[in-house]
């Protein structure tokens, strides 16, 4: 990125604090692609132009909040720099998940900012390699199971052993049946890192293991005691992973 200006979106819903970060951005040499209020707006943004960068609010108004916008970001591999005012303990570990680049605190001074995305483009840099170069020279993560956290410590959870998942806002909870682990991840980040063969979407809310599904009918789907609804956008694909007879 040393060889043109860097691409910036600002996503702030406090417009006079946006303008500010966008003067200071231009005055160092930067491009802001754009100075956007909602989550909602910045996915169309991205769909016309595509940033190296983005400073992001933890706290958007409206109905995706900066945490659930910056799952989506690392999805799509653009950085993200959070800007912060007093965030809580749990807010700050949630927003830790999506693996943002820096916090910066409002108000956000020019020199912190500076060396803020200096360090944040050294970074990046170190990443501009082929994704399916690096993808290469990683050692491929075991297959069967990931390790969640339970207290202070991370245990194996077997895929096999998920009866089904459940979003709650930016959370997401793993039922079993022995116990149930509560992540602070979207649930769009969790989905992508579940075998496809094992598990599918069945409502916005659940994934279901599809070994776990015992009964199904037109609106549900009963996995032990529970019975989750089935939306009907998501009905015809999971029929066809089921054999019907």
């Amino acid at each position: 990125m040393s060889d043109y200006s860097m691409k910036i979106l600002v996503v702030e819903d406090e417009m006079i604090i946006g303008a500010k970060l966008s003067m200071y951005l231009t005055d160092m040499g930067y491009e802001v692609t754009g100075l956007i209020p909602r989550a909602e707006e910045a996915l169309l943004h991205l769909k016309e132009s595509r940033p190296d960068m983005v400073l992001l609010d933890i706290r958007l108004k409206g109905a995706m909040d900066g945490i659930e916008l910056a799952g989506i970001l690392q999805e799509r591999d653009i950085p993200v720099i959070f800007l912060t005012a007093n965030s809580d303990d749990a807010t700050f570990d949630q927003a830790k998940m999506t693996r943002p680049y820096a916090f910066l605190s409002k108000p956000v001074e020019k020199r912190e900012l500076k060396r803020v995305l200096e360090l944040a483009a050294n970074l990046y840099a170190g990443k501009e390699q082929p994704a399916a170069k690096r993808k290469e020279e990683s050692p491929s993560p075991l297959a069967d199971r990931l390790f969640v956290h339970d207290g202070d410590k991370r245990v194996k959870l077997l895929f096999d052993s998920i009866l089904y998942i459940q979003a709650e806002r930016n959370y997401c909870r793993i039922v079993t049946r022995e116990k149930d682990h509560l992540l602070s991840m979207p649930m769009k980040s969790l989905e992508s890192e579940l075998p496809a063969q094992l598990f599918q979407r069945i409502h916005r809310s659940y994934i279901v293991n599809l070994k776990q599904v015992e009964e199904v009918d037109d609106s549900s789907v009963r996995i032990g005691k529970s019975i989750l609804p089935m939306s009907q956008s998501y009905r015809k694909d999971f029929l066809l992973r089921i054999k019907l007879v």
